[in-house]
C-alpha cells in the first residue's frame, strides 16, 4: 500500500496570502484560528487536488483537524523547552518561528531544574490559562488543542533529546559525546523526563489522552549507529514507556541507523528522509510497521518530474507491499507540476506494490 500525505509551509503561505507569523500568532490562539482559518480555505480553494494540511511539517495531519480546534502554544517543542530556559522567541513574520540560541550552553546538567519546575513558569501558566478559558466557554463550540498536540488524533510531538541538545546547546553536542560522555548523558536524559513532564501535564490540563508520541530527532543521522544505541536510544525506550507508542522521525540518509530503529521497543511506524534506502528499511524492520519518507527537496524543486518519478519508483520497488506514505511539505521552491506529477504517480500505484 502506498499513500500519499501534505502539509504546506508559512513561507508559502505568507506569499499566497500576505499572512504575518508574528509573535501574537504564536501566543494568542484565537488570533491564530483566524490566521490557520484562512489559511486553510486558500489550501481547499487553490490546492484542493493536494488535500494538504494547513500544519506544521510531520505533526498535524489532515484527516484528524478539526475546523473548530484551537492550537495553544502551537511552537515547535524544542523551541518550547528553549523558551523555558531562558531563551528568547524570535518571530519571523514570513516564516517559522525560532528562539535566541544556545541556552544550554556551558550549563550543568545537575544544575538544571527538575522537569516539574517547568510548569511554573509564565509561559506554562498563560498557556494553561487560556486552555482554561476555551475549556470553560464550550458556547464557542471551540476545541482547545494543547502544547506538544496539533489535532484531535492524541498523537503527542517532541524532538529527540539529541536533536534538542544540538538546538539549545550548539553542534558542540557532537564532540562532546565523545570526549565528555557522561555529561552528555545526563543532559540527554534531563530533556526526556522534560518532554514526559510536560506532555503529561497538557495531556490532563487539555483532556486530551496520548495515543502515541512522535519524536523528531531530526539530528540522528548525524552520529553513527553505536552512538545512536548508546546515547539515543535509552532517550527514546524512557518516552516511549512513559507516554506511548513511538513514531521516530530521522532526517536525512538513515541507512545506517535501521538496526538499531529495529531494536527499539513500543516502535510503532518510522519517518525517514529521502535518501535512506526503503528496500533496505523494509529488510531491517519488516514488511508490517508502517513507513512514511521524505522526497528530495531538490527533486521537488526541479524544472522536470523526472527526479522525483524516479525517486518515487524506486521506493515503491524497496516497499515490498508495505504501508508506505509518501510525506512532503510544500516549501517555496517547489514546482506545482513536479508536486502534481507525484500525485499522480502514487494514485496510479495506490494499492499493492
Amino acid at each position: 500500500m502506498i499513500s500519499i500525505e501534505a502539509s504546506i509551509s508559512k513561507g508559502w503561505l505568507s506569499r499566497a496570502l500576505g499572512v504575518r507569523f508574528d509573535r501574537d500568532y504564536y501566543l494568542d490562539p484565537r488570533r491564530r484560528r483566524e490566521i490557520d482559518r484562512r489559511c486553510g480555505e486558500y489550501a481547499r480553494r487553490e490546492l484542493a487536488d493536494l488535500q494538504i494540511a494547513c500544519t506544521e511539517s510531520n505533526l498535524g495531519r489532515r484527516r484528524w483537524i478539526d475546523p473548530d480546534q484551537v492550537l495553544v502554544g502551537g511552537i515547535q517543542p524544542n523551541l518550547i523547552l528553549g523558551l523555558l530556559l531562558g531563551a528568547e522567541l524570535v518571530a519571523h513574520p514570513e516564516m517559522d518561528a525560532d528562539v535566541t540560541p544556545r541556552c544550554l550552553a556551558g550549563r550543568d546538567p545537575a544544575e538544571l531544574p527538575d522537569p516539574e519546575e517547568l510548569l511554573a513558569h509564565p509561559l506554562m501558566e498563560r498557556f494553561d490559562g487560556q486552555i482554561q478559558a476555551l475549556l470553560r466557554d464550550r458556547s464557542a463550540g471551540l476545541r482547545p488543542i494543547p502544547p506538544f498536540f496539533w489535532d484531535t488524533s492524541g498523537r503527542a510531538a517532541v524532538h529527540g533529546a539529541l536533536t534538542t541538545a544540538q538546538k539549545l546547546a550548539g553542534e558542540g553536542i557532537f564532540a562532546d559525546l565523545l570526549l565528555d560522555p557522561e555529561p552528555c548523558r545526563r543532559l540527554l536524559a534531563w530533556i526526556a523526563e522534560a518532554w514526559i513532564a510536560l506532555v503529561r501535564h497538557y495531556s490532563r490540563l487539555a483532556e486530551t489522552a496520548v495515543d502515541c508520541v512522535h519524536v523528531g530527532e531530526c539530528s540522528a543521522c548525524l552520529v553513527s549507529a553505536e552512538h545512536f544505541e548508546e546515547f539515543v536510544s535509552p532517550t527514546l525506550a524512557r518516552i516511549s514507556q512513559a507516554l506511548g507508542p513511538l513514531r521516530l522521525h530521522s532526517c536525512g540518509s538513515s541507512d545506517h541507523l535501521l538496526e538499531p530503529i529495529s531494536r527499539l521497543e513500543r516502535l510503532q511506524s518510522v519517518d525517514l528522509g529521502g535518501e535512506t534506502s526503503v528496500a533496505r528499511a523494509r529488510a531491517a524492520l519488516g514488511r508490517d510497521l508502517p513507513i512514511s519518507i521524505a522526497p528530495l527537496t531538490s527533486d521537488l524543486s526541479s524544472d522536470s518530474p523526472t527526479g522525483i518519478l524516479a525517486w518515487a519508483r524506486r521506493a515503491l520497488e524497496g516497499n515490498g507491499g508495505g504501508d508506505l506514505t509518501i510525506l512532503y511539505h510544500l516549501e517555496p521552491g517547489h514546482r506545482l507540476e513536479v508536486v502534481r506529477a507525484l500525485h499522480a504517480f502514487v494514485a496510479g500505484h495506490a494499492v499493492g506494490g
